[in-house]
């Protein structure tokens, strides 16, 4: 009798174990699909605000609440590769975007960047400008307007077009690796 309660015993409590794990899988999963998730920046794009091989937290639960801002930066799906992007609004639907002399317009008034300076001061030592002169650009209905600080090193909507906001997965929050970079990237 004894032997039989031992056993009955460690059944419920390895069900109890099961369950138990059953349960934390399915709120990992939950929230790695739909509040939050790990991504490596792949690429130069966002330099200097961001560094390849740095691993951010990616809200991507912000999205169901608002539609990305301009200067959110955010990691997008471009296409059917598969691949997700890390890149920065510069403007949204309805807007009209066009950059002059190495400078950004958003609806003909210029746009303040001061993420750029570094990168700028680089281009011109070179002899080169940052931004290459594009547009006029008018956003569509659904869709936002992307670019990578290193403009010179980014593919981005200048190449790829208005990216749709079905595409957009999240918003970059903080840079958790390597630790000592640890920051909100702005």
């Amino acid at each position: 009798m004894e032997q039989i309660q031992r056993a009955s015993k460690w059944k419920t409590e390895l069900l109890d174990w099961i369950k138990s794990f059953v349960l934390i899988g399915g709120l990992t999963a939950f929230v790695y699909v739909f509040v939050m998730a790990p991504y490596v920046v792949q690429g130069r794009s966002m330099e200097t605000t961001l560094h390849d091989r740095e691993r951010v937290i990616v809200n991507k639960a912000i999205f169901y609440l608002k539609d990305p801002q301009v200067g959110d930066i955010v990691i997008i799906h471009p296409d059917a590769t598969g691949e997700n992007w890390i890149k920065r609004v510069v403007a949204k639907a309805g807007d009209t975007v066009e950059a002059k002399d190495d400078q950004l317009y958003v609806n003909g008034k210029p746009v303040d960047e001061p993420y750029l300076t570094a990168n700028k001061l680089k281009a011109a030592a070179s002899g080169v400008t940052l931004t290459e002169d594009f547009g006029p650009v008018t956003v569509p209905e659904g869709h936002i307007y992307v670019m990578g600080d290193n403009r010179n090193n980014s593919m981005d909507s200048r190449a790829i077009g208005p990216v749709r906001l079905d595409h957009v997965v999240g918003r970059a929050e903080v840079v958790y690796w390597p630790l000592g970079s640890i920051r909100l990237p702005k």
